[in-house]
């Protein structure tokens, strides 16, 4: 398999994920809420295909399509969403709370900045090879304790990258209404070197995150990246407000499943969904068939 087709693999992967759970939500299989990263797959894929086994990597509320470019297993994430011992944190994190390896996702926005900021730090102090990659949104830049973090990151010379995920909207409040400025501008002001991507392309995010994250290594400071995005979802379950027209257009021309499936020849792209649909289609029936948690009281 290519380079390419696995690309293709690990977005379709993300997507099938979503869709199922996006379809079966409303009939009481998942506990809580949940927040979809249709439409963002290019992103997850392209920042964290070259990352190493030590890397820590800290996502959000929408941490789904991290997780699982990460490399975590669908049927664990199905069956955490769904409460179930089998779950990635044995069906007591739910959507949004996941750990896994060096992978950790936290829905309390902002609050994972200078959280991530700390790992980073710990890890130069050790003396590893290791970097932090955080993954943040739009509207998390609302958060007076990611300026501080950010100052801490600049200070310290942390090798952490900070991506944000502009799809320029925070929850149903458009970003020209919330967001003054300009993004990347925010970082420069603490002396983080930026890169901005107005792109669903995986083939032009996985080279970009690649050179910055070489970088990263070898001088150890703080880098950002924001990387304009749609997502085709609702916020979460169904609080969409935005006019279906303007959804429909940015899947005509900005999904990353099209642009990059363009690349692979009918017989290779459809081999991979064959293959992926199986595999979520059975991550997502074992994960059924699996037993609910039985939570032990805390005296």
């Amino acid at each position: 398999m290519t380079r390419e087709d696995r690309l293709y693999e690990a977005m379709y992967r993300i997507r099938r994920f979503e869709e199922t759970v996006l379809e079966n939500y409303p009939k009481g299989m998942f506990h809580g809420t949940t927040h979809l990263y249709i439409g963002q797959e290019a992103n997850a894929v392209g920042v964290l295909s070259d990352i190493q086994s030590q890397d820590i990597v800290v996502s959000n509320h929408r941490c789904h399509g991290h997780y699982l470019a990460y490399g975590g297993e669908p049927k664990a994430l199905f069956a955490e969403l769904m409460g179930k011992d089998t779950g990635v944190c044995a069906g007591r994190g739910g959507s949004q709370h996941v750990h896994w390896r060096n992978f950790y996702a936290n829905g309390v926005l902002g609050g994972t900045i200078p959280i991530a900021t700390g790992m980073a730090v710990a890890e130069k102090m050790k003396g590893t090879d290791a970097i932090a990659i955080a993954f943040l949104g739009d509207g998390t830049l609302g958060q007076g304790v990611v300026y501080e973090a950010l100052n801490m990151a600049s200070l310290w010379n942390v090798p952490i990258l900070y991506v944000v995920e502009d799809n320029q909207i925070a929850q149903t409040t458009p970003k020209e209404i919330a967001i003054a400025g300009d993004i990347l501008k925010r970082f420069g002001a603490f002396g983080i070197a930026g890169e901005e991507i107005d792109s669903s392309d995986v083939m032009e995010i996985q080279p970009l995150v690649k050179t910055m994250i070489a970088t990263l290594r070898t001088e150890s400071q703080p880098q950002a990246l924001v990387i304009n995005t749609c997502r085709f979802g609702p916020h979460s379950k169904g609080d969409d407000t935005r006019d279906p027209k303007t959804i429909e257009a940015f899947r005509k021309t900005r999904d990353p499943l099209s642009i990059h499936g363009a690349r692979l020849s009918d017989a290779e792209r459809e081999r991979i969904e064959t293959v992926v649909e199986s595999e979520i289609m059975n991550a997502f029936e074992e994960a059924l068939a699996d037993p609910v948690s039985a939570f032990e009281s805390v005296d």
